[in-house]
């Protein structure tokens, strides 16, 4: 099992460029199952989530073509005869939930693994589940697994009680198929949905309004092969700006999606971090003292929870207090109990953390318990005296390319190495 080890003290400079988008990339790999010949997706970062959903769609029946140093992926889904996900794989990452619409839309059955638990808090699947229904799926749930049949699925009103990227995700693939027109409210805004509209639209879908609460989805009867280049990601993206931040460093982020993140923006300009855009990317200048700013995380386009932990290093050496409040998952603050043992001054209550920034962080053996929290200890070891390890770092490849080797161009000093 590998460690990240870092002599904590660098100033970041130079340029890194952002890799695709993980979280764009998997609802893509579950649209190539609506059409029987080769999807490439490009611009596909090499990530263990990534390979994970590769391995489902291979035990679905999936051809995937090798990998290629470019990023591209190829996925062909003549062949799929067993639509079912099981949970031994299913567990290991949510998001191959994602598969069941698209199973049900094409091959009118499915039996998907319940997810089971997450470490950050609860993400059921009834939303999901409640939309097929309403669809006209018929829908048992028994031994841990929901199995899913539906003739011809028909279009529905759904309305959504929480916007979820998942869900809207998942509805919207099982109703490019469907009989008539699906209408759902409270849809997730978040730019990784617009992507996957934009893709099926580009393979004959009809759809309207993705990136506002109401999106239309006209069923129609096949769908074609198409390329699609991900989109940049923004919690990568969002992590090297907080990274040349708490550094005082100068830092260049080549296609950044300085759009996607207006509310880190405002909250790192608040701190007295210079942020502009330039051509090609963003330009971050960090600055002491780091002036404490509070945040909340809501939904995009509000502050992201996948940014709390990171920005929450940050405030660790802040020069104030600083309030952070935690509305999107209920056990998000699992890296709070790391950053103490560096020397931050946080106390939690409840959804609420309240962090007293320091003078300085002490580097210290760490472990991760999720994929950001796996960011933000890193974020905190470049800063903080004498050496930090963070083990557990699988947690950190499921979400992040060669993060250690992208920092150490930019000037750090860090390594992986083996335990």
């Amino acid at each position: 099992m590998d460690k990240i080890v870092i002599e904590g003290g660098n100033r970041l400079v130079g340029e890194v460029a952002v890799s695709g988008a993980k979280n764009a990339v998997l609802p893509l790999m579950a649209a190539a199952l609506l059409t029987s010949d080769w999807t490439t997706i490009t611009n596909v970062p090499k990530l263990r989530d990534i390979d994970t959903f590769k391995k489902l769609l291979v035990h679905l029946g999936a051809e995937i073509a090798p990998d290629t140093p470019d990023g591209t992926l190829k996925i062909r889904t003549r062949d799929v005869a067993a639509p079912e996900a099981p949970y031994d794989m299913v567990k290991t990452m949510r998001a191959s939930v994602l598969v069941l619409g698209p199973l049900v839309s094409r091959f009118k059955r499915a039996r998907v693994s319940l997810p089971g638990g997450c470490a950050i808090g609860a993400r059921p699947i009834d939303l999901h589940i409640k939309g097929l229904r309403q669809m006209g799926a018929e829908i048992t749930i028994e031994s841990g697994y929901v199995e899913v049949r539906a003739e011809r699925l028909k279009g529905a009103k759904i309305y959504m009680d929480t916007a979820t990227v998942t869900g809207t995700e998942n509805l919207m693939l099982a109703a490019v198929h469907a009989d008539g027109t699906t209408i759902l409210e409270n849809s997730a805004l978040e730019p990784e949905v617009v992507c996957l509209a934009d893709t099926l639209n580009r393979m004959g879908a009809h759809i309207v309004g993705a990136g506002t609460d109401t999106i239309r989805i006209e069923g129609v009867t096949e769908l074609r092969p198409v390329e699609v280049r991900v989109i940049p990601d923004r919690i990568e993206a969002g992590t090297f700006m907080v990274a040349s931040a708490m550094t005082r460093g100068n830092v260049f982020i080549k296609d950044c999606p300085y759009h996607y993140l207006d509310a880190l923006n405002t909250k790192l300009k608040e701190t007295g971090t210079e942020v502009t855009e330039e051509d090609g990317g963003v330009r971050v200048i960090g600055d002491w003292p780091i002036r404490s700013v509070d945040v909340k995380t809501i939904p995009y386009p509000g502050f992201p929870t996948d940014m709390q932990a990171q920005i929450m290093a940050m405030m660790a050496i802040g020069s104030g207090l600083s309030v952070i409040t935690e509305t999107v998952f209920e056990n998000r603050f699992m890296h709070v109990s790391e950053l103490q043992r560096m020397g931050a001054n946080i106390t939690v209550d409840g959804r609420c953390a309240v962090v007293r920034g320091v003078k300085r962080l002490s580097g210290a053996p760490l472990m991760a318990t999720d994929l950001r929290a796996s960011a933000s200890l890193i974020l905190a070891g470049l800063v903080a005296e004498g050496k930090t390890e963070v083990s557990r770092i699988y947690h950190l490849d499921r979400g992040y390319e060669r993060i250690e080797t992208k920092l150490k161009a930019l000037g750090a000093n860090i390594e992986r190495v083996k335990e």
